[in-house]
């Protein structure tokens, strides 16, 4: 496993995605589930059809590109040769206010490379701390930490502890990132409504930015076209939270935002992941 991920690591971004799109394509045939739920999960959002058939190969893309951007060395920087900016400067104001900063990422794009570039950008200044599930495989999950210990990035387990390691890191006016779209587990959501249907969406993500007064952006990688890299866009969350007593509304909110977002760019975002499921028990 790690020598297969070493040797894709050292291919360039174009040929990895041209991999990619034949990896997708490859495991939409393969799999009847996986088409059932990536069609209606697409129409339940009203995506046109072109835009799902893109889809189908951008998931291979963001396969085959994690070694890259896992196992590249930290001298091969990001800023300027694969990375554009999107409104950098919501980022730099955020962090001027020194009350720290919640960033929502959904499942669109390259998730992955949003909080690298922020680390390598204004890591030093302020680290990101990313909430994330450990990997099932003791051998993946060796390389993926391992890959995400770099400078200005820190990571936190989808954990009592991982939660209170966040908490710390805001009141300290430091960064966090969230997957608002996955689904947490039972006890740690309530249902709200994404796409028109019932999804049990995580709370943790409003709860961090009220219980702690930090600024909320919105964050996305978009992949560019032809291996050419990608935009990393930030924005502000424009609606309010609502009360902090009030869950389900600040659910419904934070995924109205998420539905804005993925609506922008529908052929990268991952319609086959199962949002609709039932959380499983912690």
């Amino acid at each position: 496993m790690n020598l297969l991920l070493r040797c894709l690591a050292g291919c360039p971004l174009w040929l990895l995605h041209g991999w990619g799109w034949v990896v997708g394509w490859l495991v939409y045939a393969a799999s009847p589930t996986y088409r059932r739920r990536l069609r209606a999960n697409a129409a339940s959002a009203g995506v046109p059809q072109c835009r799902v058939r893109e889809s189908i190969a951008q998931a291979g893309k963001m396969v085959l590109e994690l070694p890259y951007l896992w196992l590249r060395p930290d001298s091969d920087r990001l800023e300027g040769r694969v990375v554009r900016w999107a409104g950098r400067e919501h980022v730099e104001a955020a962090l001027a206010a020194g009350r720290g900063i919640v960033f929502l990422t959904p499942h669109l794009g390259c998730f992955e490379v949003t909080a690298q570039a922020y680390a390598e950008a204004f890591g030093a200044r302020s680290p990101i701390t990313v909430l994330y599930r450990p990997a099932r495989q003791q051998a993946l999950r060796e390389v993926v930490e391992a890959s995400r210990a770099r400078a200005g990035l820190k990571t936190a387990p989808a954990t009592l502890a991982g939660v209170r390691q966040m908490i710390r890191a805001l009141k300290n006016g430091e960064v966090v990132g969230v997957l608002p779209d996955q689904v947490p587990p039972q006890g740690l959501g309530v249902w709200a409504p994404f796409f028109g249907q019932p999804a049990y969406t995580m709370t943790l993500a409003a709860r961090l930015a009220q219980q702690t007064g930090a600024a909320v952006l919105l964050a996305w990688g978009e992949r560019l076209p032809w291996g050419r890299g990608y935009r990393v866009h930030f924005e502000p969350l424009t609606e309010s939270l609502g009360q902090p007593d009030d869950l389900a509304q600040s659910a419904t909110v934070i995924n109205r935002a998420m539905e804005r977002l993925i609506m922008r760019c529908p052929q990268q975002y991952l319609w086959g992941y199962h949002r609709y499921k039932q959380p499983r028990d912690l």
